[in-house]
């Protein structure tokens, strides 16, 4: 029996690893399953919620480590992961997408000799200037197992130097859990509460640094938005700090259309995403899950590190100047054109085909 020791640190990282769970309990007396969240970005009782919906167990473990600047918080992952990798003693260490607790922890097992398996492995955007890219290069490089979602990152991880038999194209485990979720998702009375009809208003979210940090982009941004709110209703979930650069610029709601709203769980989310005419985004798990349910996506940054969401998928880069981003949404909303379809093995049995390599190694 393989102890398999999975971590969690943010938000994205809950529907990755929730499917890797369920499949791996599915194999009873091959797999013993430790739960770890380090707390990176939200305390438990706020990330509980993901928990509840996502039918994720308790952790077994939570590190509380908090924010703080980028080697702060990769420095106190690593210092409290430390005694919980001793304590228990796993035989893999599972670590998802590119956080800063994905690269500390899989830094502390590859010191210690500790194997470390890499879920979304090899998605490369070719900008280091983003604190992701660094963590996904590096993660990659120290990891003994890499599962990828698309065959991008096959190449760039065989272009790396990377051993072809340490790969293992899987396809998309967040796939996995919005394909499983999606009818309860769409049974939610969100669109109802927010008084929006399906197909009628668009989605936007915003969270990385360079768009929310810096006060010309977030107000071209925003006075976008308040354009589109005009012709119909836009939904924006907002994060707290986000919200306070608004309010820092004085940029409130001139517009009862312009919907900021708390940050959403899960299924509320998807369900907006899901019934949304047109997605505004930085996020690169929306660019996935738009391109999975045939929804247009416009990306508010000048790379990704997902290209097969724009040559397979339905996602377009935009720059994030008002008129670019207004000039866009204009041009997506009058394509009538039908969606791509979906990408190779994004069918939702991402996580039992990850179950799959490793029972062979048990």
């Amino acid at each position: 029996m393989l102890k398999i020791m999975h971590v969690v640190g943010a938000r994205p990282n809950f529907p990755k690893v929730a499917p890797i769970l369920a499949a791996m309990k599915e194999a009873p007396g091959r797999f013993q399953q430790v739960l770890v969240h380090t707390g990176q970005h939200y305390d438990y009782n706020m990330s509980k919620v993901f928990f509840e919906e996502l039918e994720m167990p308790d952790p077994d473990e939570f590190l509380n480590v908090g924010s703080g600047s980028h080697a702060a918080q990769t420095a106190a992952v690593m210092l409290a992961f430390e005694p919980v990798l001793a304590k228990h003693k796993p035989d893999w260490v599972f670590v998802v997408g590119d956080v800063n607790s994905t690269l500390a922890c899989a830094l502390v097992c590859a010191k210690l000799c500790v194997r470390v398996a890499h879920v979304e492995a090899g998605l490369r955007s070719g900008d280091r200037t983003m604190p992701e890219e660094i963590n996904r290069l590096l993660t990659d490089q120290i990891s003994d197992l890499l599962f990828t979602p698309s065959k991008d990152g096959n190449a760039n991880l065989a272009r790396e130097g990377i051993e072809a038999s340490k790969v293992h194209f899987v396809g998309n485990v967040m796939i996995d859990t919005l394909a499983r979720m999606l009818p309860k998702a769409q049974a939610r009375p969100i669109l109802t509460q927010l008084g929006v009809k399906p197909s009628q208003h668009l989605l936007a979210t915003l969270h990385r640094p360079s768009n929310v940090d810096d006060p010309v982009v977030l107000r071209g941004v925003f006075e976008a938005m308040l354009s589109i709110a005009k012709v119909r209703p836009v939904i924006f979930p907002v994060h707290p700090r986000t919200r306070a650069r608004l309010r820092e610029l004085g940029l409130d709601p001139l517009s009862s259309n312009l919907k900021l709203i708390e940050p959403l769980g899960y299924l509320d989310f998807i369900a907006l995403m899901s019934t949304a005419s047109l997605v505004i985004t930085d996020s690169g798990g929306v660019q996935e899950e738009t391109t999975f349910l045939g929804i247009r996506c416009l990306t508010v940054r000048p790379n990704t590190e997902r290209p097969i969401t724009i040559t397979h998928g339905t996602n377009r880069l935009v720059g994030s100047r008002s008129e670019d981003l207004l000039n866009a949404v204009r041009a997506s909303l009058d394509d009538i054109k039908p969606a791509a379809g979906r990408p190779e093995l994004w069918d939702g049995k991402a996580a039992g085909r990850i179950a799959d390599v490793m029972s062979q190694l048990s």
